[in-house]
């Protein structure tokens, strides 16, 4: 095999023996303000939780890298779920500790045109939701955490797998709760 192509599953075998950091923020704690810049389709859009929050829940989703087979694994299903989420007023937002360019790349090709990516240089603000990791190497990621933040702030589902397969399915089923609880 060429190292080439072993590149990405040396990258995940890496990401999958990194250790977090911190407990993520736990559900009933109030979800931390953030503005990021991101990217929609390829192009720059501005991210506030603040102002999403004013249309609904939020599906924060945090990723450790762009391109890597889970975090692409992750943003197809997350595509796939989008339109769901918003009959139900929820916004989609994934963050990883990327660059602005890479990240728009990745929303264009992996997150199909559905829901905006935001980078999060220096992993800001994954180190307010205490959702980080560091690599072997010594690198600070965003660990793969999903949190539902309800319309008033307070965290529904704080939920951590490095798995990326049921993040979905509890992201979806903690948004059905709570628009079953307010409609």
């Amino acid at each position: 095999m060429k190292i080439s192509k072993a590149l990405p599953f040396m990258f995940a075998a890496l990401l999958a023996s990194a250790a977090p950091a911190f407990a993520a923020l736990p559900e009933g704690a109030s979800a931390p303000d953030f503005s990021l810049d991101g990217a929609l389709a390829g192009k720059p859009v501005p991210f506030s939780l603040a102002q999403a929050l004013k249309q609904g829940p939020v599906v924060l989703y945090f990723f450790p890298a762009a391109f890597t087979a889970g975090c692409t694994l992750e943003a197809h299903a997350f595509a796939e779920a989008t339109d769901q989420f918003k009959q139900m007023g929820a916004t989609v937002i994934g963050v990883t500790a990327g660059n602005l360019d890479r990240v728009a790349e990745f929303s264009k090709l992996e997150c199909r045109d559905k829901f905006t990516v935001a980078a999060d240089p220096g992993a800001k603000v994954a180190e307010q939701y205490q959702t980080l990791m560091k690599t072997p190497d010594g690198k600070t990621l965003s660990d793969r955490t999903s949190y539902v933040i309800a319309p008033d702030g307070k965290v529904l589902l704080s939920y951590t797998d490095r798995n990326p397969e049921a993040h979905i399915q509890k992201a979806m089923e903690a948004v059905k709760q709570w628009h079953a609880s307010h409609s």
